[in-house]
């Protein structure tokens, strides 16, 4: 890891999504720590989620470390508020939150059932709008959100099925709370779409391997991404570098999404 230059000091931040070493929301946290932000983290309500987090975020001295699941609104309100009372007004909140089940991902889309289509929707998409729901009360003047989404939310990518569906919508919520929340206290509201990297979430997904090895053959820069580049960008849409960025889609793919042949 390399040293930041004060970025984020004196910024406060709670972040949902961490697994372990591999998120891409730890390599955007690591980036806000070197950079000098305080973090609040979440972890599943497990024993077995709780160590994985806490074995990452308490030796980067983490504010606070609570439970929480994100298709719970109780849950999702009591964090937030336990993150305002222990850290103060929050300067930014990271989403990295997705789930589809083995069957919707491995079936056909159209054999998709309407439980999985929900439980995707809702934890995928909907937790979004119950973060920035619950935040708003939180959140500084000028505060920054951001979420994760793939390409998959625009083009048909093999295997991706309901989780395409599924960014789709956080990309269009995304969209109408820059909007809203823009004009309620000039929170921006980004996302931040990263090409594939090797994640507890993306071992869900058939034929990741494929795409993988398919990228280096089609993007301009004739590679993969890193994770750590995901973090920088995080970093920037998080920070005051990009204070007049908000509703976007910004895409760190080592430039696959502009390419049509």
């Amino acid at each position: 890891m390399g040293q930041g230059n004060g970025l984020m000091q004196g910024k406060r931040g709670f972040i949902f999504g961490v697994a372990n070493d591999h998120s891409l929301a730890w390599h955007i946290a690591e980036q806000l720590h070197q950079n000098g932000a305080a973090l609040g983290f979440n972890h599943l309500p497990n024993p077995k989620m709780e160590r994985r987090v806490r074995e990452l975020a308490e030796p980067i001295g983490a504010k606070l470390i609570v439970p929480c699941d994100v298709s719970d609104d109780e849950q999702i309100r009591a964090a937030l508020h336990q993150a305002r009372e222990t850290m103060g007004p929050l300067d930014f909140v990271v989403h990295a939150v997705a789930f589809a089940s083995r069957d919707a991902l491995s079936k056909p889309f159209y054999a998709t059932s309407r439980a999985d289509f929900l439980q995707a929707m809702d934890i995928s998409a909907y937790s979004l709008v119950a973060v920035c729901q619950h935040a708003l009360p939180h959140l500084a003047e000028g505060a920054a959100i951001l979420t994760l989404t793939y390409m998959g939310s625009v083009k048909m990518i093999p295997s991706y099925n309901v989780m395409g569906v599924c960014k789709a919508a956080l990309e269009s919520s995304v969209r109408y709370l820059a909007a809203e929340l823009g004009r309620e206290k000039k929170i921006r509201v980004n996302a931040l779409s990263a090409g594939p990297v090797r994640t507890l979430s993306s071992a869900g997904v058939s034929g990741f391997g494929k795409m993988l090895e398919h990228y280096p053959t089609k993007a301009p820069l004739a590679r993969n991404i890193e994770a750590a580049e995901v973090g920088k960008s995080g970093l920037y849409l998080l920070s005051d570098l990009s204070s007049g960025v908000t509703g976007e889609v910004h895409y760190v793919d080592a430039g696959y999404n502009v390419v049509g042949w």
